[in-house]
């Protein structure tokens, strides 16, 4: 057998192992069945076979990058991790050109920057940053909002640049940093007509204290899309309790806004919509968004406690292999558990004493700043991203928790350790 065969086969299957998980992990870090346990074992994995391509030298990186095709993204951030590891300065070049010609492909790179140690990519940040280039100022920030690391001066010449994808990385990196002496600067964009620029203005300042930006954030709310969930976790964070009740009753009374009305109810945490929940998981589109919302209001774990359905319905809420069907979403909810409501509601019977209406809770816990901390470590990343949330209102001072972070840079976070 010839070993430079062998060896080329070795090689190959890091690279397809690498590339794969590392496009996993960018779902997995908003996924609703990932916590930070299995989040552990993911980023082993690719460690592990990042590490296989680091030993072998050259011909482990050349491998990646022989796999940039048009659609490449996973091996965009593997490959990134090798080069700046390597300080190879050519194969640097080499992605840069890719992530120009290829639009989406520089969310990778910049993933792969926030994976990298600070002190490995921190010589690089600086070329990013001034570059005249968008593209990669906005790596750079991103980097800098990854890592809660300030960009300095750059942040507000970021804030004030001409293209709005320079203006929304800019805005999210001070946000994430709670930067609250650019909140004026910020506020200039709240009403942006670039919709990221305009999301990610009122994300930033309404995490600072700002009311005025809970009625953009709203409206992001009762819109589906990429912005939904967070301005959601945001605004139910920061809003009066009295006027998001009077909202969530609008949204369930929609039969358009039944999702986000389901996931609201969850955030908000009162026990008393714990029954009306019941119902709602009785109606397939919503049943494990249902179920989802219960839990983070009780802190139940429906398969742990063969709270599921045995016999699962015949329901399919995703894209499927009909070319004239327009519906090419995923379903948002394809791995929760299906909620069986007998059963669940014999649980209630028996636990629903326990608590108290009128109460906001998070995972079984009433809503305070240790819960959402508790939160953070036991919960699911979907419920990690509203517990960060949480948190940022009883620590306004502080920086953004990271839920995407490598899950060792959290568990340091966490633990201290």
């Amino acid at each position: 057998m010839d070993v430079r065969l062998t060896i080329e086969g070795i090689l190959n299957q890091y690279v397809e192992e690498a590339s794969f998980l590392a496009g996993l992990r960018d779902y997995a870090v908003r996924a609703p069945h990932y916590d930070l346990k299995h989040l552990t074992t993911l980023d082993n994995r690719i460690e592990a076979h990042l590490d296989g391509l680091c030993i072998a030298g050259l011909p482990g990186l050349e491998a990646l990058l022989q796999q940039l095709s048009p659609t490449a993204l996973g091996e965009v951030f593997a490959a990134t991790v090798l080069a700046f590891e390597t300080n190879n300065t050519i194969a640097m070049g080499s992605l840069a050109e890719h992530v120009r010609v290829h639009p989406g492909s520089e969310r990778f790179m910049a993933a792969a920057l926030g994976w990298l140690k600070w002190t490995l990519v921190e010589p690089w940040i600086d070329r990013l940053l001034a570059s005249p280039e968008s593209l990669f100022r906005c790596i750079g920030l991103a980097a800098c909002g990854m890592h809660r690391r300030d960009p300095g001066p750059a942040l507000l010449a970021g804030l004030s640049h001409a293209d709005p994808s320079v203006l929304a990385r800019a805005a999210r990196t001070a946000g994430e940093l709670r930067r609250r002496d650019l909140m004026p600067t910020i506020r200039a964009h709240r009403q942006h007509k670039d919709t990221a620029t305009r999301f990610w203005a009122n994300w930033a300042i309404a995490q600072m204290g700002d009311e005025e930006a809970l009625e953009p954030l709203r409206q992001f709310a009762e819109q589906p899309g990429e912005f939904q969930y967070r301005a959601l976790c945001v605004l139910l964070a920061w809003q009066r309790r009295e006027n998001s009740i009077a909202w969530i009753r609008q949204l369930i009374q929609n039969p358009g806004q039944q999702r986000v009305g389901i996931q609201a109810v969850g955030l908000l945490g009162d026990p008393v919509s714990v029954p009306w929940l019941f119902q709602q998981m009785s109606d397939l589109p919503h049943a494990r968004v249902a179920g989802e919302a219960f839990s983070l209001i009780t802190g139940v774990d429906l398969a742990l406690l063969d709270l599921e359905l045995q016999d699962l319905p015949d329901f399919d809420a995703g894209p499927n292999d009909d070319p004239e069907d327009s519906n090419v979403a995923m379903d948002p909810d394809e791995n929760l558990p299906w909620p069986d409501p007998q059963l669940i509601a014999a649980w209630w019977q028996a636990h629903g004493g326990d608590f108290q209406a009128g109460v906001g809770y998070v995972l079984g816990l009433a809503q305070r700043e240790s819960s959402f901390q508790q939160a953070l470590v036991r919960g699911q990343q979907r419920q990690r991203i509203a517990a960060a949330c949480g948190v940022a209102r009883f620590r306004p001072t502080e920086v953004l928790f990271p839920t995407s972070a490598p899950a060792w840079r959290q568990k340091r976070l966490l633990f201290g350790r």
